[in-house]
């Protein structure tokens, strides 16, 4: 069934729509039946820009608390979580203080102390994690700190005013003091790996012009909005604005002024969303060939576009994986020590520990082939070739390596060009050779 085609007035309503979300303060309820009343729209109007600035990450849906504005920015703030997420991940209910739920807070205090100490170390934007403790609870939201009840205990209606009145969130959940404590943690280290790892929408800006064309364009007005923004490619989209073509200065090479680009243009291009890490939109513009890439949301409706430059520029200064946090990768390549032989070749030498062992009590295969593969990539980026991704590997295993032993991992290049590498890594146990691996990585130019 085809979609109803949006009028122009009602398409200018959507973008007003957007803007007056974006204008609203961090933390308020959103709601189609209120904003269809307050701006005097269409009920499905109003959902649909709220869907949209969903996906623009201006406001953010919740099971608990609905939908709410948030701050599209705190994606740089990696060690802060919102009441909001904390409710979430401790799986709680909210007692009062519901305004107060996008709010960060940047610190967490366990209420295991008398009341006169406890309040030296509560401040405004603070959590206490705290039990029946009502005289706790009270502290803490004139401190202006909100307050997580474990244990599933209730609170007083006085409490409840107070937090309502305060705008700082009171939760509960069933867990106890400890759990809750371990759970936010662990929150917040993913969040600190997640957000280090560089995404589209860190670059783009949805709010920036994009040079776009629509299929009823000609090559007349290729050439005016390519002399105007100085660039030689743009996408090309339907009236709904979804993405439907690429078009380029090769493409319209001898066509007439008055030729459609509907004829010319690439049909289908590939195309990345706001979530798309950077590394994999680079592998896939190296690996195609690809100068620019259409950015769009769930429904391929353009949002922006990136080059190739741009995202082989902002690769330089990704943060590298040992920097982070707690993934697996480094984990397991923790217990490795650089080392260089007489001839200043690299090779890594560690500890095979228990945390390795597989279900035999050796090292697992899964772990030997992780290592081997961090050994050759940092020997890949000691050569100066520092932005790359694996390719192909294949393993032999020629024996078990024991838990507890040294083991020495040898990665030697075979081959280098300006887009591959090629290598050999030979793990050893006691002298004995017990894994060897060929490598094949893809390198990243910007040329």
């Amino acid at each position: 069934m085809s979609r109803k085609q949006m009028s122009p007035n009602e398409s200018t309503k959507h973008e007003q729509l957007l803007q007056f979300i974006q204008s609203m303060a961090i933390g308020k309820r959103v709601s189609v039946r209120l904003l269809a009343k307050e701006r005097e729209v269409s009920e499905g109007t109003a959902y649909r820009a709220i869907k949209e600035a969903e996906k623009l990450g201006f406001v953010s849906t919740k099971a608990r608390t609905g939908t709410v504005r948030v701050d599209k920015k705190r994606r740089g703030n990696p060690d802060q979580l919102t009441f909001a997420e904390v409710l979430e991940i401790v799986q709680g209910s909210l007692l009062g203080g519901e305004e107060g739920l996008e709010k960060t807070l940047h610190k967490l205090i366990i209420g295991a102390m008398e009341l006169d100490e406890m309040t030296a170390y509560i401040d405004a934007g603070s959590l206490l994690i705290v039990g029946n403790r009502e005289n706790a609870h009270r502290a803490a939201l004139e401190h202006g700190a909100g307050v997580l009840i474990t244990g599933g205990f209730n609170t007083s209606d006085e409490v409840r005013a107070l937090a309502n009145e305060r705008q700082l969130p009171i939760l509960t959940c069933r867990y106890d003091t400890f759990t809750v404590a371990s759970m936010i943690n662990r929150a917040m280290y993913d969040q600190l790996i997640k957000r280090k790892i560089m995404i589209i929408g860190d670059l783009i800006d949805p709010s920036s012009r994009v040079g776009v064309l629509k299929q009823s364009a000609e090559v007349s007005d290729f050439h005016k909005l390519s002399m105007e923004l100085g660039s030689s490619r743009f996408p090309i989209t339907d009236e709904w604005n979804k993405v439907i073509g690429m078009i380029t200065a090769k493409d319209v090479i001898g066509a007439p002024p008055t030729q459609k680009l509907e004829k010319l243009m690439t049909k289908r291009p590939l195309t990345v969303t706001m979530n798309t890490p950077i590394t994999s939109a680079a592998h896939r513009m190296v690996s195609e060939g690809i100068e620019l890439l259409p950015v769009v949301d769930r429904g391929r409706k353009l949002i922006g576009t990136i080059s190739r430059g741009e995202v082989l520029r902002t690769m330089q200064f990704a943060n590298r994986p040992s920097q982070l946090g707690e993934t697996f990768d480094a984990l397991m390549w923790s217990g490795f020590a650089e080392q260089r032989d007489a001839e200043g070749h690299l090779y890594f030498e560690g500890l095979a520990t228990p945390q390795m062992s597989g279900p035999l009590g050796t090292i697992s295969e899964g772990v030997l082939t992780a290592i081997m593969q961090q050994a050759a990539s940092r020997v890949v980026a000691d050569v100066g070739k520092r932005e790359h991704v694996l390719d192909n590997m294949t393993t032999y295993f020629f024996g078990t390596a024991t838990i507890d032993a040294r083991v020495i991992i040898v990665p030697h290049i075979i081959e280098a060009s300006r887009r591959h590498v090629k290598l050999e890594v030979l793990t050893t146990q006691d002298g004995e050779t017990i894994a060897k691996a060929m490598l094949t990585v893809q390198v990243f130019d910007q040329t």
